[in-house]
This record gives C-alpha cells, structure tokens and sequence, in this order.
C-alpha cells in the first residue's frame, strides 16, 4: 500500500508544475515561444499534447481525446489492481508499476480537464530535439524501464 502514496506524489508533482508552468510561460506558438534555458541542451517551453506520445494522433479532428481517455482510464485500472496484488518482496515490480500509474493518472487529468496534455520539458542537442515531455512522462518512462529491469532480474523466478 505505500506504492499507492508514490503514485499520488507523482500525480500531485505532475499537476502542480503543469500549472506553474503553465501560469509561468505563455503557450508556444510558431514564430512566437518564449522559453526558459536551464542548461545548453535544456529548457522549459509550454506545449500542449492532444495526441498521445510523440504527438501520436494529434492532428486528428477531436475523437483521440475521448479514445485516449477510455484507454488511460482502462489501463490505469489494470495497473491499479496489478499493483495492489503485487506480493511485499516484489518491492521493484512494485515501484514500477507506482510510477506508471502516477504518470498515467496525472496525464488522464490533462486530458480529462482540458482534452490536451500539458508538455513543458524540453531536451536538445543543437538542432535536435526529443519530443516534450511532463513529470508524468518521465514516471511512465523510468517505470517502464524498472518493469523491464525487474523481468530481466527475477526471469528465473518468474518461469515458476
């Protein structure tokens, strides 16, 4: 049950600098973003995502936002109860799965409240850029990469 309180930090993370940084950068338009650079290679800029990752099906004419909130909604509840079930020394499949389902819930709320999701962290290598990404994002990312750490360690154990 503690993993449950990682995934309401992460949610409570995720919303509170999507509204900091929306209240604190105006949107990006082309020919017109502001952004904030932290470091060379990163910055803070205020997008917003109607598609899922990468954009994926944004420029679609408005059934993606419906589409995608039966999907996050259906799979947070699978993560939801995978999670509950999860045994006491699985602490890594444990930790995993609280981060996807903190990054997944926060942006469900994106999309639920506004029907966007709110991007504002830009990474970059001069004129290369990776797609923006959230808090949420991140924890859905490092929670995935866990899961696949996690498979790969107890592989034996899992067979049984």
């Amino acid at each position: 049950m503690m993993y449950f309180s990682l995934t309401t930090l992460v949610v409570l993370l995720d919303q509170l600098l999507k509204h900091y940084m929306s209240n604190l950068l105006p949107l990006c338009q082309p020919g017109r973003c502001e952004s904030i650079e932290v470091l060379p290679v990163f910055q803070f800029t205020l997008l917003h995502n109607e598609g899922a990752a990468f954009s994926f099906l944004a420029d679609q004419d408005g059934w993606q936002r419906w589409f995608l909130l039966l999907v996050s909604t259906s799979v947070s509840g699978v993560i939801a109860v995978w999670l509950y079930r999860v045994k006491e020394q699985q602490k890594l499949l444990a930790l995993a799965l609280a981060l996807i389902l903190g990054g997944a819930i926060g942006n469900l709320i994106d999309r639920a409240l506004q029907g966007y999701v709110v991007d504002f962290i830009v990474v970059h290598y001069e004129s290369y850029y990776f797609p923006a990404f959230n808090i949420a994002d991140a924890a859905i990312s490092s929670g995935a990469a866990l899961l696949i750490l996690d498979m790969i360690i107890n592989r034996e154990t899992s067979n049984d």
